[in-house]
C-alpha cells in the first residue's frame, strides 16, 4: 500500500470527523499521524480528493468531501486530466508512454490504477512521464488509443528494419 493511498485514506476519514479549516491545520494532523508532507503535498491531496470547503453550522468554513453525487468516477477524472494535460503518447510492445503537462503525471497514474484496463500491470509516474506497464502488445495498443484525444495525430507507422 503506498504512502500517498494512506495518507488519502486517512484524509478522507479526518475530515469526516475533524473541523478543518486551513491547509495548515490539515497538514498539522497529517503530520502528528505520521506523515511527511508540505504544504504543495496538501495542495495536491486536496485537489485529487476533490475536498471542498463548506460552511458548518458555526458559520465558520472547513473542508468537506464532495456530496456523492458530485464524485467524478475514475473515468470522468481520466478524460478530464487528459483534456487539460494531454502532451503524447507512444508504445512499444507492452509498453505505454504517456507525456503529460510538469507537475500531473502521478495524478494520471493514480486514476489508470483504479480504473479496470485490461492487461494493466502497473504504472511509473515521474513528473511529467507516465510509463504503463502491460500484459501484451494488444493491450498496450487498445490503452494507447484511449490515451489519445481525439483531436491528436495518428501514431507513425512502425519502421521497417532493413
Amino acid at each position: 500500500m503506498s504512502e500517498k493511498w494512506r495518507r488519502h485514506q486517512f484524509l478522507r476519514e479526518l475530515v469526516g470527523r475533524v473541523e478543518l479549516e486551513t491547509q495548515e491545520a490539515v497538514a498539522e494532523h497529517l503530520r502528528r499521524a505520521g506523515f511527511h508532507v508540505t504544504q504543495a503535498t496538501v495542495s495536491r491531496d486536496i485537489r485529487e480528493l476533490n475536498l471542498v470547503k463548506i460552511v458548518g453550522p458555526d458559520g465558520r468554513h472547513r473542508y468537506a468531501l464532495p456530496p456523492a453525487a458530485g464524485l467524478a468516477t475514475p473515468e470522468s477524472r481520466l478524460a478530464r486530466l487528459l483534456a487539460e494535460t494531454y502532451v503524447s503518447v507512444a508504445r512499444a510492445q507492452n509498453l505505454v508512454l504517456l507525456k503529460v503537462l510538469p507537475g500531473n503525471a502521478h495524478a494520471v497514474a493514480a486514476v489508470l490504477d483504479s480504473l479496470e484496463v485490461p492487461g494493466l500491470l502497473g504504472t511509473v509516474a515521474g513528473d511529467d512521464t507516465c510509463l504503463i506497464v502491460l500484459s501484451d502488445a494488444d493491450s498496450a495498443a487498445a490503452l494507447e488509443d484511449r490515451l489519445r484525444p481525439a483531436h491528436a495525430p495518428p501514431p507513425p507507422p512502425p519502421r521497417r528494419r532493413s
